[in-house]
């Protein structure tokens, strides 16, 4: 069984930090790429950040281009989201994903990801 733990989420002020993370377990983390997406109330699902399995490649949305970092350790089945100067409308649930297919560098869609995490509640004060 496939489980993936995220950590790390909170209340910071606006220009903070947070660090997010997600461990994986019931599976060979290594071999596929892994994700953070965020949601809040009354709106889709929108992709964060996204690195390949060997942490080589890393694919940013615009929003959070510059502020936020993506990184993997394969030895902990662990992948890290480091965000810097948040904003309030950096306010969401953050979801870990791990993706459905080794084959695929990078993934950036919900369909590329077969398995989430419960979510971890971020939020930014002005």
């Amino acid at each position: 069984q496939v489980q993936l733990v995220e950590s790390g989420g909170g209340l910071v002020q606006a220009g903070g930090s947070l660090r997010l993370s997600c461990v994986v377990s019931g599976r060979t983390f290594s071999r596929y790429p892994m994700g953070w997406f965020r949601q809040t109330p009354g709106k889709e699902r929108e992709f964060v950040a996204a690195i390949s399995w060997s942490g080589g490649t890393t694919y940013y949305a615009d929003s959070v281009k510059g502020r936020f970092t993506i990184s993997r350790d394969n030895a902990k089945n662990t992948v890290h989201l480091q965000m810097n100067s948040l904003k309030p409308e950096d306010t969401a649930v953050y979801y870990c994903a791990a993706g459905r297919n080794p084959s695929l560098t990078i993934a950036t869609t919900e369909f590329e990801y077969n398995y989430w995490g419960q979510g971890t509640q971020v939020t930014v004060s002005s």
